[in-house]
Formats: C-alpha cells, structure tokens, sequence
C-alpha cells in the first residue's frame, strides 16, 4: 500500500509542490488516514490545507480508495518560529 500512495505522490504531487519550493514527506498510514507533512515553502504556507486537499488528497482518494482522509501533521517550520520569537521579543522591550 505504501507503495502505491509514494508512486502517486512521486508522479503527481512532487511535482507540483516542487514548482511552489516545496515538497511533502509522509509519516503515517493507518485506519485509512494518511498523515503528511509539508515541507519547505509549503510547510508554512497558509494555504497549506487547501493544498493538502485539493493536490495531495484528492488524487490519491480517486486512485487508492482505501485511503479515507489525508490530514497535515501539526508542524511549524522553524523559520516561522524564529519569526514569531522575534515578534514576541520586540513585544516585551
């Protein structure tokens, strides 16, 4: 099964995200539901879910009916986090 959902992805999702600077790593099948990451520019991109839906899981539902739903594993990029820490501080002076 594994397989299957990395060949999609290889062929048809990669591809996309790597035109947008990003790409994907899976972490998780199980009971139907594939949790992903998204990585690079992607990861802190705030249309990160419509990515999900829309370029992630609507291909791999059409082709693998097995998978249920795939959800986007909680992540900050650490960039954003730096981002957010150098807001806080300028906040405190």
């Amino acid at each position: 099964m594994m397989n299957k959902i990395l060949k999609i992805i290889d062929e048809e999702v990669r591809p996309y995200l790597a035109d947008h600077n990003g790409d994907i790593e899976v972490l998780e099948f199980k009971n139907g539901i594939l949790t992903v990451k998204l990585l690079g520019v992607c990861s802190g991109c705030m249309s990160s879910q419509f990515t999900v839906e829309e370029i992630v899981e609507a291909p791999l539902m059409a082709q693998i009916p097995e998978i249920k739903k795939v959800i986007l594993a909680e992540y900050i990029s650490e960039e954003t986090m730096q981002f957010a820490r150098n807001i806080l501080n300028k906040t405190k002076h």
